[in-house]
Order: C-alpha cells, then sequence, then structure tokens
C-alpha cells in the first residue's frame, strides 16, 4: 500500500487486493497518477513511488479521456472540477462505482462513489 491513511488503509488494501487476483477490475484516472506520485513520494521517496505506480498499472486500467470528456465534466454540478475529472473518467471507461475516501465531494456525481469498505460490501 502506498500510504497507510487510517481507517481506510485496510478495506483499500483488500480492494486492491480482490483488483490484482483478477476477481474485479478496476480503472484509474490518468490525472490521479500525478496526483498519487505527489502525495506518496514525500513519505516513499521517488524511486519507490515510481515503482508503486508501475505495480499499480499492471493490474489497474488507466481510463481513456480526451476533449469530450473534459467538457462532460465541466457541465456537472460538482464543486471541485478534479473530482469531475475522475467522474468523466469513470464514465469514460464504463465504471458503475468510484472508490474514494472523499465520499462526501461526490454527492452530486452521476456515478455513485463509495469509501474501499462500502465498494468491498457492495462487491460481496
Amino acid at each position: 500500500m502506498a500510504l497507510d491513511r487510517r481507517p481506510h488503509a485496510d478495506p483499500a488494501a483488500e480492494l486492491l487486493d480482490r483488483i490484482e487476483s483478477g476477481a474485479e477490475k478496476a480503472s484509474i484516472a490518468w490525472h490521479s497518477i500525478s496526483n498519487l506520485y505527489y502525495v506518496v513520494v514525500p513519505n516513499a521517496g521517488k524511486a519507490d513511488t515510481l515503482r508503486f505506480i508501475s505495480e499499480l498499472t499492471r493490474f489497474v486500467d488507466v481510463s481513456a479521456t480526451g476533449t469530450e470528456d473534459v467538457s462532460y465534466a465541466l457541465g456537472l454540478p460538482m464543486d471541485d472540477f478534479e473530482d469531475a475529472m475522475r467522474v468523466a473518467a469513470a464514465r469514460s471507461c464504463g465504471s458503475r462505482l468510484i472508490a474514494t475516501r472523499n465520499v462526501r465531494d461526490y454527492a452530486r456525481s452521476p456515478i455513485r462513489a463509495l469509501n474501499p469498505r462500502d465498494v468491498l460490501e457492495e462487491l460481496e
């Protein structure tokens, strides 16, 4: 796990394990990879962070997005544009859920957002 942020670390690790095993499929927004890098690198260092991202993208797809997706995000009734871009990326790859510890900011998202523990319960 890149960061050990409680209380979401254990369920997030379990969710990633399920995805890595092939039991579930997941995608990550292109721009979220750079966000991940900048959050993780101060604690893990550059080499370990790049290794983590490389490993993650071995079993998590990167959502293909483009100009149409940015336009879609601009039209969403969400306060945080970065979160709207994640919704657009999720829509682009056909996701039905967004796993995030920041569920509150997705209240007006057309795609449901759940914390990692709730995603695991949903998958059961």
